[in-house]
């Protein structure tokens, strides 16, 4: 069961992650309204992700960079956003390789909960708008981003037969995830996407505005 493994999960990244000082900070405008929180990174190979999270409810902005040289740091410059469904295709490589003027390619998600515990979920995700993220490299060698982006809204509804049959343990596990998000600054579990969750055919768009985020790199 995952119980058991997400309350060892939960000690191990509160041992590891739950004392250390966080200095990195992100701020934006969501559909108007401020968002401030501390971002972390995560990268796997030449992939970064910056996740920004907050809880109650719970609320996660998510950053996906990547240099088409295949370089493991993200490089200052500017970087073309792109379908957050569709990021790493062939196509959008060819373009800014025939265009020349990115660094890479960058992706946007953003996830909301809508109706606790982790019920209905609102999320937004990047389209081919045209739209950049630009990176710079502070003096103190901490990497600082700034980005405006309307995301193609939808909403997620829990299905019933989750609900159901996933009983006291799916409740369960929804508050550990919470509590691993609150006490780690990473988002657990988070995403409704094939995670017991129905589309529902309302859309809309979300905007940010104002983004930026700044990381320390050591």
């Amino acid at each position: 069961m995952k119980t058991g493994l997400s309350l060892f999960l939960l000690l191990a990244v509160t041992t590891a992650f739950g004392q250390i000082v966080n200095e990195n900070t992100f701020n934006a405008k969501i559909d108007g309204k401020d968002y401030t929180t501390q971002p972390r990174r995560v990268r796997f190979g030449h992939y970064w992700y910056v996740t920004a999270n907050a809880i109650k409810p719970d609320k996660s902005m998510r950053l996906w960079l990547a240099s088409y040289d295949n370089k493991d740091n993200v490089e200052p410059g500017t970087y073309l956003i792109v379908d957050a469904d569709k990021p790493d295709t062939k196509e959008n490589w060819k373009r800014i390789q025939e265009l020349g003027k990115y660094k890479g390619l960058a992706a946007v998600k953003y996830v909301e909960e809508t109706r606790e515990p982790r019920m209905e979920y609102h999320v937004g995700m990047s389209q081919n708008n045209n739209e950049t993220i630009t990176v710079t490299k502070a003096a103190d060698g901490s990497l600082e981003a700034t980005f405006n982006s309307t995301l193609a809204g939808t909403y997620w509804k829990e299905k019933g037969t989750a609900t159901v049959f996933g009983g006291m343990g799916r409740l369960m596990s929804k508050m550990e995830d919470k509590v691993i998000t609150k006490t780690t600054g990473y988002d657990s579990d988070i995403d409704p996407e094939g995670n017991g969750y129905k589309k529902q055919a309302k859309t809309d768009a979300i905007t940010v505005s104002d983004a930026r985020f700044k990381l320390k790199m050591n």
